[in-house]
């Protein structure tokens, strides 16, 4: 027959149960995978934290550049040609025509500007003592590019751009009364009509 256990055993063997553990625990149920609802609205994007220093402004900015504008300026001949009117209003335009005859001209081609210059002073000075009116310079209208025999070592068509300042400088100025681009038939565009003053009579 089996033992009967007393009630003292009963309370030792209940003790060593409480303190029992299994050896194999029973595996835990994975947890569900939860699949998205194509009709939910995404989760806010985490935004950034605050820097931990910020930068202080920049003590002296760079300010963008400006822009920049090209005006271009109008031809020579435009420029010239938009002076105010000094001279007889029939006589300008049988000039600007190419009508008159020029009274006299000289060629400053192949001349540096130095010689240009003092042979343009002498040829006016001695034109207004004879009393001419109008006299052809030709300047040419600059060596080409490909032009490296030429004598004037500077930029295309200085001549051109440097006679009409002359003819407004110096001695010259007292004696010039208008001064035009040349008719295509007289030179063009490498040529100035200088129409003089008339030259008072010595006393």
């Amino acid at each position: 027959m089996p033992r009967r256990l007393s009630d003292e055993d009963r309370e030792l063997w209940s003790r060593v149960a409480r303190t029992a553990r299994r050896l194999h625990p029973e595996p835990q149920a994975a947890a569900p995978v939860l699949k998205p609802d194509p009709g939910a609205m995404p989760p806010p994007r985490p935004q950034a934290a605050p820097p931990l220093f910020p930068r202080s402004p920049d003590p002296n900015p760079v300010a963008p550049s400006p822009r920049i504008r090209l005006d271009l300026m109008p031809p020579l001949g435009e420029r010239l040609a938009a002076e105010p009117l000094r001279m007889d209003p029939g006589l300008h335009r049988a000039m600007t025509r190419g009508k008159l005859d020029p009274d006299a001209r000289i060629d400053l081609h192949g001349m540096t500007l130095a010689q240009a210059h003092s042979a343009l002073t002498g040829f006016l000075l001695g034109a207004h003592a004879r009393g001419n009116r109008l006299v052809l310079v030709i300047t040419g209208k600059g060596r080409k590019a490909d032009d490296h025999a030429a004598p004037l070592p500077a930029r295309h068509g200085v001549l051109k751009h440097e006679v009409p300042g002359w003819l407004r400088s110096g001695v010259l100025a007292p004696l010039v009364l208008q001064v035009r681009e040349a008719h295509r038939t007289q030179g063009g565009a490498g040529a100035y009509y200088v129409y003089l003053k008339k030259r008072r009579p010595s006393v």
